[in-house]
């Protein structure tokens, strides 16, 4: 089997590994519930409908280094979100 191509992590970020069973319509709601349920980062599990808009709205959510949307549909499988932290 292939070793899986994991990309390089953004500097200053906290990367969060979505492992889905079944492809998601939507990134927002498999992402904010991931760091509702993770326990490394207690401010991103703490944070609220508003700050996670914001970090859509400013770019500092990222797949592969480019700039997530929230609507954006998330395939079966291992997916690497980084969250821009500056």
């Amino acid at each position: 089997m292939a070793q899986e191509h994991i990309p390089p992590q953004q500097p200053h970020s906290y990367r969060i590994v979505l492992e889905l069973f079944r492809p998601a319509k939507r990134l927002d709601g498999v992402l904010l519930t991931a760091l509702k349920n993770q326990n490394d980062n207690l401010t991103l599990r703490e944070i609220t409908r508003t700050q996670f808009k914001e970090l859509f709205d400013t770019g500092k959510i990222q797949i592969k280094g480019q700039k997530a949307r929230p609507s954006s549909a998330v395939a079966k499988g291992i997916t690497y979100v980084d969250i821009l932290l500056k």
